[in-house]
């Protein structure tokens, strides 16, 4: 019988990457006890650097009672991993063949009725659960990375997805402290990919032909519409844009700019020339720090977003006590 939301305890991450292992992370962190599997040979020593690694952001963003580090199984087999799930989440890479492969031996190996959710950026459910014998409990909950920092999880099921897992699902990561997309049908790529796909082949087209170079198109997001993203969607901010007569002014005036030719929405040939051109661009924006230095100030920076806009409280100083 399938737990309620608030009932699930055990969960299982299938794939420990990037991605996989900031789900632990982010799991760990909740206080639910957590199993992982992967086959990689060195997949347990390089999930528990990642979850150390994500563990002061965390830390700063409030462990739940009882979270540790210390509840983190790594399993030898996948049917080891799935024997005792509550909630299964699969991270493994982008390989349509593979995830179907993998969702039908993990379905085989979960307990009937147990939810089963796909990490997956862009491939339909419908496409997925061919081959397994309950497609019913099987749906995708797409995260942004890190998913121990970014809330967006979007959730939507295939053709042959049941109703009710989609229902659960949704509940399950509301409770996990994620916040919550249920999607209506299935579109490749979801909802925030397909957004930032556009943005992103856009900048690529602006190098390619020499129109802007990397940072120019780092700090225009950065010291721009970025600092009205992180608390205002584009719809919103484009009504703004309309003062006092809303969306419907904005578009009254500004939309016959739709037709001006201000973006391409194919993706350049990615030859060894843009490739390059990207490569030694992020170089030189990285300005000698390493990855590790990136990535503790992006996080840094997520959390001091969301204590600024009023989603996390705010740090006392010392010897404040309101």
């Amino acid at each position: 019988m399938r737990p309620t939301p608030t009932q699930t305890r055990n969960i299982t991450c299938v794939g420990a990457g990037v991605i996989g292992g900031g789900w632990v992370a982010h799991f760990l962190a909740r206080g639910y006890d957590v199993t992982a599997w992967d086959p990689a040979p060195d997949a347990e020593q390089k999930l528990r650097r990642l979850v150390d690694a994500a563990w002061p952001a965390l830390t700063q963003l409030g462990l739940a009672e009882g979270a540790s580090r210390d509840r983190l199984t790594v399993a030898p087999t996948l049917e080891e991993a799935c024997a005792q799930a509550h909630f299964v989440q699969e991270s493994a890479p982008e390989k349509l063949e593979l995830k179907r492969d993998l969702l039908a031996r993990i379905d085989a190996a979960t307990p009937a009725d147990v939810v089963v959710a796909s990490s997956t950026s862009g491939y339909p459910m419908t496409d997925m659960q061919t081959e397994a014998a309950n497609p019913g409990r099987l749906l995708v909950g797409h995260p942004f990375n890190p998913p121990y920092l970014i809330p967006l999880v979007e959730v939507v099921g295939g053709e042959k997805t049941d109703e009710d897992a989609v229902a659960w699902a949704s509940e399950f990561y509301d409770v996990a402290g994620k916040s919550v997309i249920t999607m209506d049908r299935e579109l490749p790529g979801f909802i925030a990919n397909r957004l930032q796909e556009a943005l992103w082949r856009e900048a690529l087209h602006m190098v390619a032909n020499g129109e802007a170079t990397v940072k120019e198109i780092d700090d225009s997001i950065t010291e721009g519409p970025g600092l009205r993203w992180a608390f205002m969607g584009p719809c919103l901010t484009f009504a703004l844009a309309g003062g006092e007569g809303g969306m419907a002014h904005m578009l009254d005036h500004f939309g016959p700019s739709l037709k001006s030719p201000w973006t391409r929405l194919e993706a350049p040939e990615l030859d060894k020339k843009l490739y390059d051109g990207m490569v030694e661009g992020c170089e030189e924006a990285a300005d000698g720090r390493s990855i590790a230095d990136l990535v503790a100030e992006r996080d840094q920076g997520v959390i001091d977003v969301l204590r600024a806009t009023g989603r996390l409280p705010q740090q006392q100083r010392n010897g404040d006590a309101s």
